[in-house]
């Protein structure tokens, strides 16, 4: 009778680990009917914007969300689709604030768009063999650290940072792609961790990572990375010590960078001091405070707002336009989806096939939720503004893809998200 009650509650806590996904058509066509939305607003409030302009752009979105939702769903069976819920919702509001403010860039972000989509598919592909990932870890480092070193020493000075190359007349961060390579390589190293030489050798790749942003002068992103380095090695470890002395030696380290070059401390002397400096250096994020707030609940309306005038409105001030014109509801729901995904990875981690997955998944979750908080804390004045974009919402390319890139490692943390697991895992119920 105990073995039997025994089985039950195995089996119990099995059926609840792997739950019924939700009904992805129901949301989606809330969704779609939200983006359309979105589209009349646009097009009431700001008749200067070409209505070829906007059916194209959110006709090919709204085609792009069902066909992807249609093949893999209906075609492929596949389920949980939570993670490309969230996903979508987070691009179709960034998409809808660039073609409300730059109609004239709406078709370069859609095609963004499109390409940060094709990576989380073929991240996914890359993601279901652990042979292959492992085998990919050496060249994914050295082409990582190589790409931040040749950024500091082609790009050219943007606002005070060398993060920006141009291409062929376009302008790409590839510190943003190498975020997607700093989990990669770190959850690839971690999982087969077998010796201290392979720690040091992580170890380099990852301080190497840092150092190059802090020569960059990107210390939004480096301190991102050093973030999500901290996740990774605490996920490993579990030691909670050695986090502290860690953090530790990383402010010992800001300290002296602070007192030997103290032009850096100058990029946030309007911290905590943004109403005195309000008409020049603290000028954005007075008017974000200022504008923000008169959105009230629902906004003022897509188009409506003030802060669209203001430099870098769409970009490092984006949290800003979604409480103004979307409302506060929205912008609160924004913030929880980074949340659910970092609970979603950390609901899924004790179930994935291997720890890469945990690991990897777990990371890139943080790394999103994180971001968004120096994001949404800079521009309010709690933390010094580090002028770090909103993922999927911030105008940006190289973020968008970087953004779809990091989900594909959370999604892959489902073992639902692979047929020939999912078999395994339902079979497991019974």
């Amino acid at each position: 009778m105990a073995q039997e009650n025994t089985r039950k509650k195995q089996k119990k806590k099995r059926t609840k680990k792997y739950r019924k996904p939700v009904n992805w058509l129901i949301l989606l066509i809330i969704m779609t009917v939200f983006q359309l939305v979105c589209a009349v607003q646009i097009n009431m409030n700001s008749p200067d914007i070409p209505l070829t302009t906007l059916y194209i752009v959110f006709g090919a979105y709204i085609a792009i969300e069902w066909a992807y939702f249609i093949f893999f769903g209906a075609v492929l069976h596949r389920k949980s689709f939570e993670i490309e819920l969230i996903a979508f919702f987070l691009t179709g509001i960034g998409l809808t604030l660039t073609t409300s403010v730059y109609p004239d860039k709406a078709f370069v972000q859609l095609a963004a768009v499109i390409m940060g989509i094709a990576v989380f598919i073929v991240m996914l592909w890359v993601l279901s063999d652990i042979d292959r990932v492992v085998k990919l870890r050496v060249p994914v480092a050295v082409v990582s650290v190589l790409t931040l070193v040749a950024t500091r020493l082609l790009a050219h000075n943007i606002n005070g940072a060398y993060n920006w190359i141009r291409i062929g007349g376009v302008s790409i961060q590839p510190s943003e792609i190498v975020k997607i390579g700093f989990v990669f390589v770190g959850a690839a190293t971690l999982e087969y961790l077998q010796s201290t030489r392979s720690l040091t050798k992580y170890l380099i790749f990852a301080l190497s990572c840092i150092g190059c942003l802090f020569l960059m002068k990107d210390f939004g992103t480096a301190l991102i990375f050093f973030f999500t380095f901290l996740i990774m090695a605490f996920l490993r470890s579990g030691d909670i010590k050695t986090i502290f002395l860690v953090c530790a030696a990383a402010l010992g380290g800001g300290g002296l960078v602070l007192t030997f070059k103290p032009y850096v401390a100058k990029r946030f002397e309007t911290y905590r001091h943004v109403w005195e400096y309000a008409n020049d250096r603290g000028y954005q994020q007075a008017r974000l405070l200022i504008y923000s707030v008169s959105g009230g609940l629902f906004g003022l309306g897509i188009g409506n707002g003030k802060l669209r005038y203001v430099y870098a409105a769409t970009e490092d001030l984006a949290f800003g336009m979604v409480c103004e014109e979307f409302g506060i509801i929205i912008a609160f729901a924004v913030l929880l989806t980074f949340v659910a995904l970092v609970v979603y990875s950390i609901r899924y981690a004790v179930a994935a096939r291997s720890s890469f997955y945990s690991i990897a998944a777990c990371a890139a979750s943080g790394l999103l939720l994180f971001q968004a908080a120096l994001h949404v804390f800079g521009v309010t004045d709690l933390l010094p503004w580090t002028g770090v974009t909103l993922p999927f919402i911030s105008r940006g390319g190289s973020s968008m893809m970087c953004c779809w890139g990091l989900v594909a490692f959370i999604k892959a943390i489902d073992v639902k998200t692979y047929k020939r697991y999912d078999k395994v895992a339902a079979e497991s119920i019974k």
